[in-house]
């Protein structure tokens, strides 16, 4: 979303943010117009009613999280592998996005509206992933291992709290990228 929010983009906004950390039911029209420091009865100036502000929110986080995306890692150019863990960062090591994508994948367990609208990102996350993973390999049945392994790395490594070692995270998430990405062996010890 751009750096001017409208009163509306700022109830999606509080909406986003109470998602993130409360789930879907910390978002309450009550809550966040205490929040946003305004009176209840504004919201209905831009949202019918509660499951409107939700369907809003839930395209705001899917333009933010593909469109978006796939905007500035173009935009900002790079070859394949970089491309690649630009989007990564972008969406999953974000302190912004990530919150938000956690909740909604916790939140599609139990609703089907938000599971297909889940499915959806996620087929348009995997399709990025084979379209840049292919251009350094050719094999499709490798390309499609290759890029839900890195799906699930980017997601899973965020509910794992295994040690590793002397290495820490970082070095060991590091090296993951540079095999899933065909890259030289580069020194993580730093």
């Amino acid at each position: 979303m751009g750096a001017t929010r409208t009163p509306r983009d700022r109830w999606i906004e509080e909406g986003l943010q109470a998602l993130a950390t409360g789930g879907p039911d910390a978002v309450r029209v009550e809550a966040l117009a205490k929040k946003l420091g305004v009176t209840k009865g504004g919201f209905y100036g831009f949202f019918t009613d509660r499951d409107a502000l939700l369907k809003a929110m839930l395209d705001a986080w899917e333009r933010e999280s593909t469109d978006q995306v796939i905007e500035r890692i173009e935009r900002e150019g790079g070859d394949p592998r970089a491309k690649i863990q630009r989007a990564g960062v972008l969406t999953f090591s974000s302190g912004r996005l990530l919150p938000i994508d956690l909740a909604i994948r916790d939140w599609a367990r139990r609703e089907e509206a938000v599971a297909e609208r889940l499915r959806r990102v996620d087929n348009r996350r995997m399709a990025l992933l084979r379209e840049l993973i292919g251009t350094f390999c050719s094999d499709a049945e490798e390309v499609e291992a290759r890029s839900i392994l890195a799906f699930c790395l980017a997601i899973g490594e965020h509910f794992l709290a295994a040690d590793h070692g002397d290495r820490t995270r970082a070095q060991v998430l590091a090296r993951a990228a540079d095999l899933l990405l065909n890259r030289p062996r580069e020194d993580h010890s730093h």
